[in-house]
């Protein structure tokens, strides 16, 4: 999907605890000294509406139905790409997205069990096959996760849940991974955060020279 007009659009992925945060900036500093424009985002979120929606999604005291979770990550979806991540790949800007709808599938479909095929009814009317051009997942187990969950401080609705709802949340974005091998690279979120990073700038480095030689 990505060609010289067109930005790339690189989303990460992972459970509660793997680092996303701290890689994603490694990944927006790099892209920026290569002299890449470059759009931070994330999700659920990424405007103003979808800011309030996550608000409601993460409340700690906040009850919801399986579906409306689902419904809700869509809403926040549907103006995020509407408002940022179209417009800025248009532009030829690189869009870099904490979480997009491969998070759907794990936690709402994996997680709480929905159908992956209501999910993907969702997806194809939202996205109209709009996909990412390069997934990261920072992958590592439970145990470690949820370990640096705790040394957060208060939790979220997510974070609250049991073991096993993060068990098959990451079953699922594994399973995802297996599916998709040219849009997933899969890295151990356990090894040293230097490591981490090396192996994701080595990889952007070959998309650079590989987006500017064509």
């Amino acid at each position: 999907m990505a060609d010289e007009q067109r930005g790339y659009f690189l989303t990460f992925e992972g459970g509660e605890g793997m680092g996303k945060s701290t890689q994603i900036a490694v990944v927006d500093k790099f892209l920026r000294v290569a002299g890449e424009q470059v759009v931070f985002t994330r999700e659920p979120g990424g405007t103003p509406l979808g800011e309030r929606i996550r608000e409601l999604l993460l409340d700690r005291e906040g009850g919801m139905q399986r579906e409306s979770e689902l419904l809700l990550m869509f809403a926040a979806r549907a103006e995020h790409l509407a408002q940022v991540v179209v417009p800025a790949l248009a532009a030829g800007k690189w869009v870099i997205c904490d979480r997009f709808t491969d998070a759907s599938y794990a936690y709402q479909g994996g997680g709480r069990g929905l159908s992956d095929m209501r999910i993907k009814i969702l997806e194809d009317w939202v996205q109209d096959g709009l996909k990412p051009d390069l997934t990261i997942l920072l992958d590592g187990s439970i145990s470690v996760g949820m370990e640096r969950v705790g040394r957060r401080g208060e939790r979220d609705r997510f974070e609250q849940e049991a073991r096993g709802f993060f068990q098959r949340v990451r079953d699922s974005y594994l399973q995802r991974a297996r599916r998709e091998p040219n849009r997933f690279v899969v890295l151990d979120a356990t090894a040293p955060k230097e490591k981490v990073s090396a192996a994701i700038v080595a990889k952007l480095e070959a998309l650079l020279a590989v987006r500017r030689s064509a």
